[in-house]
């Protein structure tokens, strides 16, 4: 009786390592998922790029920002070229074209236009002068704000306002980035 239940035991051990592999019904179940996850990250990773593209100009229209409150301390005006902010940015990129518009003695909008209108949304800041409140004499300082296309437009909307003493704000299809 034992040599028969150690025959049958090494027959099915045998069998068994003939079936080495997986079926078709699990690498089916392995590919669906697979497509299934590639499906879900897919249109994330592509949206990557555009993102990296729009960091360009908000990193620029941010310098500009910069550029002409510090411009306006020396001068006390606003300047309209921007070589001569001193930052050494391109007026035109692969992505993005800038240009200062709205220039004036008391504001300033810098705008980037971008050169795929489908899929890139445009940035605008804004510096004018101001004052501050509660201070004696109300001193004037420059206020300035970072403006978003809400989403991939074509034309030159510059997307900023200026009020008196409150500083730019963005408007229409603008939203504010921060200042």
């Amino acid at each position: 009786m034992k040599s028969d239940f150690k025959a049958k035991f090494l027959q099915h051990l045998v069998e068994k390592k003939q079936d080495k592999g997986f079926t078709l019904i699990e690498l089916l179940v392995v590919i669906i998922i697979i497509g299934i996850l590639s499906a879900i990250a897919l249109p994330s990773f592509l949206n990557q790029a555009n993102k990296a593209k729009e960091s360009e100009s908000k990193q620029y229209i941010g310098s500009m920002n910069r550029s002409q409150q510090a411009y306006f301390l020396e001068k006390n005006t606003f300047q309209t070229d921007i070589s001569l902010l001193g930052l050494g940015i391109k007026t035109q990129t692969t992505n993005y074209t800038y240009q200062v518009s709205n220039n004036s003695a008391s504001q300033v909008a810098n705008v980037s236009y971008p050169q795929n209108t489908t899929t890139l949304r445009a940035h605008t800041g804004g510096v004018s002068v101001g004052s501050t409140t509660g201070a004696v004499g109300g001193e004037a300082t420059t206020l300035a704000v970072l403006c978003q296309s809400q989403k991939p437009q074509a034309g030159n909307a510059s997307g900023v306002t200026f009020a008196a003493n409150t500083g730019p704000s963005c408007t229409g299809t603008f939203e504010d980035l921060g200042k």
